[in-house]
């Protein structure tokens, strides 16, 4: 299923402008040292078995990222201009990642289409067309608040593994909030609770890992938006 979404977002350079890794490597160097800090943090799981690969779509007008199964994440160029220091890209990477490593997605599928179907299409015994169209779903799909939950929960996990504060996705959420943006909540984090009851669970959960604080890292983090386009 996460092939077959790079598959629809590579062929459409409109919706999704691939940043050029090639032109930008000091951009690169900086998402894929995030990524790889993540998931040395010795709670992903899934470390060892997705490919946990990382893109960035030069759309500066969306506030976004999304990973799809098997690992492929898709960070904003929006999303990294909006943040404040590295430590919130982080969070919300985390979060982006979470969702891959607890196998969400598939599980969305499973329960909207049935096991059968999404079997029966990814075997290609399904209709013509049929592989595309989970792979779009996909994209877009909107979680469970109990799905939400638990990213945000392993979200903390992972990067109390790290030298980052691991309260990076809250402090995503009081930036939103403190800029009146909570209304409009980017879909790969706003489905539900509300901003405001997410940020008092991060923290909650934070203090349950032992309310280590870590670093933010802002000086760097300026560095890697200079080097976007």
């Amino acid at each position: 299923m996460g092939l077959a979404s790079v598959a629809e977002i590579e062929k459409n350079p409109t919706d999704y402008p691939l940043l050029d890794s090639a032109k930008y490597p000091i951009a690169y160097a900086h998402i894929n040292r995030i990524t790889k800090t993540i998931l040395d943090s010795g709670g992903v799981y899934s470390k060892d078995e997705f490919a946990w690969r990382v893109k960035i779509i030069k759309r500066d007008d969306v506030l976004n990222a999304f990973c799809t199964p098997g690992g492929y994440i898709y960070v904003y160029t929006g999303l990294i201009k909006y943040l404040d220091n590295e430590t919130q890209l982080a969070g919300v990477m985390g979060h982006e990642i979470a969702h891959a490593d607890k196998r969400h997605s598939a599980k969305q599928m499973v329960e909207q289409l049935g096991a059968s179907t999404v079997i029966s299409i990814l075997s290609g015994g399904g209709q013509p067309g049929a592989l595309s169209g989970l792979a779009t779903q996909l994209i877009g799909l909107s979680f469970s608040r109990a799905d939400e939950t638990e990213a945000d929960k392993f979200s903390v996990k992972y990067l109390n593994g790290t030298s980052y504060d691991a309260r990076g996705a809250k402090y995503f959420f009081e930036k939103l909030i403190a800029t009146g943006q909570s209304g409009t909540t980017p879909a790969f984090l706003s489905t539900h609770p509300n901003p405001e009851t997410r940020v008092a669970d991060i923290t909650a959960v934070w203090e349950c890992y032992g309310s280590k604080v870590g670093q933010t890292f802002d000086a760097q983090y300026m560095q890697f938006k200079a080097s976007l386009p």
